[in-house]
């Protein structure tokens, strides 16, 4: 199917779809499950991530209620898949710190 064939409504979805789309894969490559396109490695960044989770947060605020329901699926499974990564990272980041191993260690 082209977007010549597609009527308003459904190239404002698939428009809205990619969008999506786009931030996921922000999301994902900061998060280092993707390779950046640009340097063809994986580049950890997180704060990157939150921001295209929080971007995506917004737009499902401001959507509320507006959306076709596959739509809002995609946008919620998408969320919930970079959230729980997200969460997954940054734990692992909190493990490694320097902060926790001289709590760990200390004795008295």
């Amino acid at each position: 199917m082209n977007e010549g064939s597609l009527n308003k409504d459904q190239q404002d979805q698939l428009l809205f779809m990619m969008l999506i789309q786009q931030h996921q894969q922000i999301g994902m490559m900061g998060l280092g499950k993707l390779k950046n396109p640009a340097t063809d490695a994986i580049e950890r960044d997180l704060a990157s991530a939150k921001y295209a989770i929080d971007t995506l947060s917004v737009l499902e605020k401001y959507t509320e209620g507006n959306l076709p329901k596959e739509l809002k699926g995609f946008l919620d499974q998408t969320l919930t898949t970079l959230r729980l990564n997200y969460a997954d990272e940054a734990s692992q980041k909190d493990d490694s710190s320097s902060e926790a191993a001289p709590a760990e260690s200390s004795e008295e």
